[in-house]
């Protein structure tokens, strides 16, 4: 995992982590993602050997009007040939130019994507801690979660709506909110968290993430677990 405070530099734009300057609020994710192992996040771990590496940028941003802590999420585009018509965080796999997948390409690509699909200005993103990398079977991914404090928000959408159908922030009291949390059965036999928030059914490898950030950063309230969502 990386550790707060930590530059990487390797001939490319030096990427920093760093937990300083962060908002009150936002400090118990962070204490959160310190020490979190893979298997307190996901029963699906990266396999020894293949996997494509991939990143995504979870990010948290305060609302308008001191509407409270919030998340990015975008809706990919229903054309799509994996994951079509889902919400999920902005991310993407790892380009040559990303650099090392073992040191701080995750980092480059998760700001890189997440500009090419929703237009913010990386330069404005604070990345404060990286998770372990988990795996998505179905398409194969190795994914590395980088948490990031969007410092100076910019305007974002949907920059090619051939991938992305739109892109939205869904606020913290919200996602917590026992009223908009269910469990959805997918025909496969998989079953897992969601949240029925900002007219979007969450779920899958991106509500999987809310829901661990939610229970360790101590945000998480009661919720009636048999409230079940049917997907197909």
């Amino acid at each position: 995992m990386t550790r707060a405070n930590r530059a990487y530099e390797d001939g490319l734009e030096a990427v920093t982590v760093t937990s300083d300057g962060l908002p009150d609020w936002l400090r118990p994710v962070a204490r959160g993602a310190a020490d979190v192992r893979p298997e307190q996040l996901s029963r699906f771990l990266p396999p020894e050997s293949g996997g494509r590496a991939s990143a995504v940028l979870i990010l948290f941003g305060e609302g308008a009007d001191g509407a409270g802590p919030e998340l990015l999420l975008m809706e990919r585009s229903s054309s799509l040939r994996s994951h079509a018509g889902q919400p999920s965080f902005p991310g993407g796999a790892l380009d040559p130019q990303d650099g090392d997948p073992e040191g701080d390409g995750p980092l480059r690509a998760a700001l890189r994507e997440a500009e090419e699909e929703t237009g913010l200005d990386p330069s404005g993103v604070q990345v404060f801690a990286v998770l372990p990398r988990l795996y998505i079977p179905v398409s194969g991914f190795v994914v590395t979660p980088v948490l990031g404090w969007w410092r100076r928000p910019t305007p974002v959408g949907a920059v090619d709506l051939a991938e992305t159908a739109r892109v939205f922030t869904v606020p913290v009291t919200d996602l917590a909110d026992p009223a908009n949390r269910a469990t959805v059965a997918h025909p496969s036999g998989y079953r897992g968290p969601a949240f029925l928030v900002a007219d979007a059914l969450v779920w899958g490898f991106t509500a999987g993430l809310i829901d661990r950030i939610l229970h360790f950063a101590g945000w998480e309230r009661g919720w009636d677990r048999s409230k079940t969502v049917p997907l197909g």
